[in-house]
This record gives C-alpha cells, sequence and structure tokens, in this order.
C-alpha cells in the first residue's frame, strides 16, 4: 500500500515521501496515528497545500527573529560585581541574570535561549550568543566590572 507521510516516521522515511508499506502497518498504525495518508490524488493536494502553510509560518517566524535580533545587538549589558585578586569574581554572571538583566530592556528572552556555555567568573567583555531560532543566532556584549 502507498501512502504520503505527514511527519517523520523513524526508519520509514521524512515527512512529504511516498513509501510503501505492508497493508496492516497502514491500517493499523500509520493512519489512525495520523502520521500518512493513502496516496491518493486529493491526499497529494493536501499535503501540498500544508507544506506551504509550513513554508510560511516558517518565514513569519525568522522574520520575527530577525527583527529582535536586530534590537539585541544594539544591546550592551554591564554587570557591576565584586573581585577579587586576580579579577575573579566573588559569584558569577550566569544565563538567568543575563536573561533578567534583557527582560528588565524590555526583551523578552528565555533563560534557556542564551547560549553562556559556562558562567562568567572574571571581570572583561564577553560576546553572548542568544539563540532566537535556528537561522537567527545574534550576539550581546556583557561588560562585566569592578564594584
Amino acid at each position: 500500500m502507498d501512502v504520503i507521510l505527514r511527519e517523520d516516521v523513524e526508519k520509514l522515511g521524512h515527512a512529504g515521501e511516498v513509501v510503501t508499506v505492508k497493508d496492516g502497518y497502514a491500517r493499523n498504525f500509520l493512519l489512525p496515528r495520523g502520521l500518512a495518508y493513502l496516496a491518493t490524488d486529493g491526499n497529494r493536494r493536501r499535503l501540498d497545500e500544508e507544506q506551504r502553510q509550513r513554508d510560511r509560518r516558517a518565514a513569519a517566524e525568522v522574520s520575527g527573529a530577525r527583527g529582535v535580533a536586530a534590537k539585541l545587538e544594539a544591546v550592551s549589558l554591564s554587570f557591576t560585581m565584586k573581585a577579587g585578586e586576580g579579577d575573579k569574581l566573588f559569584g558569577s554572571v550566569t544565563a538567568g541574570d543575563i536573561a533578567e538583566r534583557l527582560q528588565a530592556e524590555g526583551l523578552q528572552v528565555d533563560r534557556k535561549a542564551v547560549e553562556l556555555e559556562e558562567p562568567i567568573k572574571a571581570l572583561g567583555v564577553y560576546k553572548v550568543p542568544i539563540r532566537l531560532h535556528a537561522d537567527v543566532k545574534p550576539e550581546i556584549r556583557v561588560w562585566v566590572v569592578k564594584e
């Protein structure tokens, strides 16, 4: 039986592909779970329309993320911290601190989107990437200065 996959199915294929499977697998697993359609002309047109909608949604997400990225690249955050010998901080600047400061600036960024490999523990200027979308990753400047 030929079916059109609506979603990626492990060891079978990717969304939009036409695959041949056994009748029982299609009737008992793929079709009831909405993972596939029967490969008819009407369903092919339906799948094409769904793909166009997904593409439009993805383009809107990317353009929205690029707008936020332009604002983020203009941002420079400054943290005043107590430091000891060798410019080592008492404490650290974490991704949560950066996200909190960005929200105070009026930019909604999730803590998990701040790609800080490890907390900042020394004075200096750092470039911190923010993951807004898979294709959009602006960098902000973070200044850590001595109190």
